[in-house]
Order: structure tokens, then sequence, then C-alpha cells
């Protein structure tokens, strides 16, 4: 386990909120969201960085409560973005073109900020954004270092360095989607962040891509428009019928078990072992957290 401090409860949905603008962030947790990743980087002009760090840092020294609150740094001013941001109300920051270096750099300046804002050691988490060769290569070390929590997968980024053209169903990704979900299980980590989809006037796309996520191993998405955050919760929650399903799994070997058996049958007929009961656990873990 990465997390030096308590690890953020799950979430299924992270909207990005660009951080220069007020308006946005006034209302950012209104949207429905569980977690929202305050934008310095891709959606802020060179020329308003500055400016987006004050706003920002004015908007987190009392923010409305609901989700948790991220910053996504600029991967060439961490230490200029951290220090702007950086205090209790602050869930972590998110990593952009993460890889090793760069995780164990942004590790320590998030030490330097908890001392200087007298904050438990581990209060501010990483979650780390693979969009680069380098840092899918070696997902493994990157969610093994202190503080990861989180691991995402920038696909328009890591398409364009692979010189990947990926179809519709982004088939030519599906290689590296499986070796992050492989990374944060090794790692002991909460399931990959799946990445956004860009067509925002076709609901249906969102729910069928982010379906498609769930099935790989992905237990959450990032969303670029509020509209998109009301699919992404209701794909990442399971049903009713899901839930109910669950615990029949659950508790019928819980009862096989307790009359001396290892095994026990659900009630089509299928076997049901530890395995098949880890996965029900996993889903009823998803309808408590919310997530």
């Amino acid at each position: 386990m990465t997390a030096l401090g308590p690890t953020p409860a799950a979430a299924r949905s992270y909207l990005y909120v660009p951080a220069d603008q007020p308006d946005k962030l006034a209302r950012a947790a209104t949207r429905g969201a569980d977690a929202c990743i305050l934008d310095l980087e891709d959606a802020v002009a060179p020329t308003s960085k500055a400016a987006a760090r004050s706003t920002l840092g004015a908007f987190l020294t009392d923010p409305a409560a609901g989700p948790q609150w991220w910053v996504r740094l600029n991967a060439d001013t961490p230490a200029a973005d951290i220090a702007a941001v950086a205090g209790p109300h602050l869930t972590g920051v998110v990593v952009p073109k993460a890889d090793v270096e760069s995780v164990t750099e942004v590790h320590r300046l998030l030490g330097d900020a908890e001392r200087q804002h007298h904050l438990p050691a581990g209060h501010l988490a990483v979650f780390a954004l693979l969009e680069t060769a380098e840092g899918v290569l070696r997902a493994e070390a990157v969610a093994a270092a202190p503080r990861v929590v989180r691991l995402g997968l920038g696909e328009a980024d890591l398409a364009a360095e692979l010189c990947l053209q990926p179809g519709p169903d982004k088939m030519e990704l599906w290689p590296l989607r499986s070796r992050v979900v492989l990374a944060c299980a090794v790692a002991r980590i909460a399931p990959p962040v799946g990445p956004t989809e860009t067509a925002l006037r076709d609901p249906e796309r969102l729910e069928a891509t982010s379906r498609l996520l769930l099935r790989q191993g992905y237990r959450s998405r990032t969303a670029i428009h509020p509209a998109q955050v009301p699919v992404v919760n209701r794909v990442f929650s399971p049903t009713a019928e899901e839930v109910a399903a669950a615990r029949d799994i659950v508790d019928r070997l819980t009862a096989a078990e307790r009359d001396g058996a290892g095994v026990a049958l659900s009630a089509d007929g299928r076997m049901i072992d530890a395995a098949v009961a880890r996965s029900a656990r996993e889903v009823l873990g998803r309808a408590v957290t919310g997530g």
C-alpha cells in the first residue's frame, strides 16, 4: 500500500473544472460528481497560469463540502502549483504525464507543503495520470510510489506518442488499459480511473464506452462536462439487482462454509467458490461506498 495517510474514498466520477473560471469553480460541488479535478494544466492558457493559481488558491481556502477536491498540476511547474493550492481541503494532486521521477518529486513537494500547513503526514494524495510510453511501461513502479492512490490513463497523448490510430472502439489501446489495471492490482491500490469520452453530445456512446471500461477493470471515469456525470455515476454504480445477486452469492457460500463445505450452488445451479464470492463482495463494496 503506497498511501501515507487515509486513502480517499472510492469515487465513480472525476469532473474536470477549469481553475481560472470562478463561476465554474463555485458551481462545481453542485454537479453531482464524486470528485472534482480543478485543472491548472490543459484548461488554462499559458498566459493565465499565475492568475489561475491565485484564483484556485483562494477557492480552496473554503470550498463547498461534498466532492473530493483534486488539482491537476502542470508538469513543468509542480512546485509553484502545489505552493498555491495546498491546504486542509485539498484531497490531493493529479500528476500529468506521470512517471517514477515526477511522482517522486511531487511526493517530496507535498511533504514540504504538509509541514508548512501543519497537516498530518500523508494528508495529500497523488493521482498519477499515465500519458506517456515511459509512464505506462513503468506503471507498476508508478503505482507503488509513495502517496499514489489512483492511476489514470491519458489515451490521446499516448496514441499520439505511439503513432496509433484508434478506431471507434479504441481496441488498439486495450492492451495498455489492461497493463494499468494489473499495475493497480499488484500495488493493491484502487482500480484505475478511465479516460474521458470526448463525444459530448452522444450519451449513448458515453454509456457504451463506460460499460466497456467497467468490464475491463475500471471502476470510475473522468468527465469533461457536467452533463456526463450522471451517466458515469450510473454505469459505475451496481444496480439493485446486481447487489441482490451478490448478497445471495455471499450468503450461500457463508452458509455452506458454516456446514463444512467449501463451495455452494447459486439459485441457477452455478458453482460458488471463494473466487466467485470475492467478485460478489467487490460489488457489495461499491454499493456501500456509492462508487
